[in-house]
This record gives C-alpha cells, sequence and structure tokens, in this order.
C-alpha cells in the first residue's frame, strides 16, 4: 500500500515538472491581420500619359495677315485660310516633324493709283517641340512662296517669289486622333521688279491662325 501512494505522487510530481517546463516554451506570434484599409477607399491620383504625336496629319487653319509692301506706302491685310499636312517623329517629351501648307488670302490694300494683293502663299518648314502632358509647344522655320499682285490705272501684273518664315505655336491633343492649335508665322517673300511701279516689289507679313488637326 506504501509503495502504491508513493508511484501516485511520484507521478503527480512528474506532470506538474512537464506543465512547468510547457509553460516556458515560446508560443509563436498571433497570426497578423490584414491591413484594413479606411473607409471610403481613396485611389491615389494617376500619372497622365503623355499625349502620342507620332505619325502623319493632315488639317486646315484659319487666320488673318497684315503685312508691307517693300518701297511702296500699301500695307495688305485680310483674312487668310487653307489646308496643311505634316508627319511627326517623337522621342519621349520631345516631337520633331515638317509641315506643308497652302493658304488662300484676302489680303490687299489700295493707296493712291496702286492696290497690292496677297491672293495665295505657301510654306514648306520644319517644327520642333516639346511635349507636356497633352499640350505641344513648338518653333517652325522654312521656305515660303507666294504672289504679289500689282494693279494701277487698269494695269495689273503678278509675281510669284520664294522667301522665307519662321514662326512658334502650340498645340492641343483633344482626342487620340484630334488636335487644335495656335500659330503665328512671319513670312518674307523676295522682292521682284515690277513694271507699273518702276521699282522692286516685296512682300512681309504676319500671319495669325487657328487650326486643327486629324492624326493618323
Amino acid at each position: 500500500m506504501k509503495r502504491f501512494v508513493l508511484g501516485v505522487i511520484a507521478l503527480l510530481a512528474m506532470g506538474t515538472t512537464a506543465k512547468v517546463h510547457a509553460g516556458d516554451l515560446p508560443y509563436p506570434p498571433p497570426p497578423q491581420r490584414p491591413y484594413a484599409q479606411p473607409y471610403p477607399y481613396v485611389v491615389p491620383p494617376q500619372p497622365i500619359d503623355c499625349y502620342n504625336w507620332f505619325g502623319p496629319y493632315i488639317g486646315g487653319t484659319l487666320g488673318w495677315e497684315w503685312g508691307t509692301v517693300s518701297n511702296n506706302p500699301t500695307k495688305p491685310s485680310g483674312v487668310a485660310g487653307g489646308v496643311q499636312a505634316g508627319y511627326n517623329w517623337q522621342n519621349g517629351p520631345w516631337v520633331f516633324g515638317a509641315e506643308g501648307d497652302i493658304q488662300v488670302t484676302g489680303a490687299e490694300d489700295t493707296f493712291a493709283p496702286w492696290k497690292f494683293s496677297n491672293p495665295w502663299f505657301s510654306t514648306l518648314r520644319g517644327r520642333a517641340g516639346y511635349t507636356y502632358s497633352n499640350i505641344l509647344f513648338y518653333g517652325t522655320a522654312g521656305l515660303a512662296f507666294g504672289e504679289l499682285r500689282g494693279e494701277t490705272f487698269g494695269l495689273a501684273e503678278s509675281h510669284v517669289s520664294a522667301g522665307w518664315t519662321v514662326g512658334f505655336g502650340t498645340e492641343f491633343g483633344l482626342a487620340p486622333n484630334w488636335s487644335a492649335k495656335i500659330e503665328y508665322l512671319y513670312v518674307d517673300l523676295a522682292s521682284n521688279p515690277f513694271s507699273i511701279t518702276g521699282v522692286s516689289n516685296g512682300f512681309r507679313f504676319g500671319e495669325i491662325r487657328a487650326g486643327v488637326n486629324y492624326h493618323f
């Protein structure tokens, strides 16, 4: 009987010791709860992609032209409008291209017996610019061609002259295939001898115009 009691006491002592050691063992940390997003969920602002200017385009413009005739007091001015076509290459925010246009104008002026007008002109230009989001800021320069027509006492004389042009503008991307622009050009057409005036006459003018382009 005494041995039985001693055996029970020994078993109880061993169980107590095991519990103490088990309590000393490290427990794994409790599982982490997923991050609780506050309500309502706020979407961070997304960066605006750069407008794609690459490729060919066509369009039209409408504007106002004003200028002076060399060696003559007339200052032709009037509405000008026409069409243009071009091609752009894009490297990151930089855009390079070429554009040609032809404009029909109502620019004319009469002083004393002389009347001068510029029925049409055309340009062939390079363009280079920098884009910010959907806005293109650019400069442009190249060749110009146009007609200067003189009239006096029922006589008329016309000459087509070559020259140069320089300008700048801003173009706005409105949709994947459409853009709008505002542009200024200065054009200098070379002088030619006019029989009706007895001197050489040329035409220098500026034009401010707005236009739209369709991009393919």
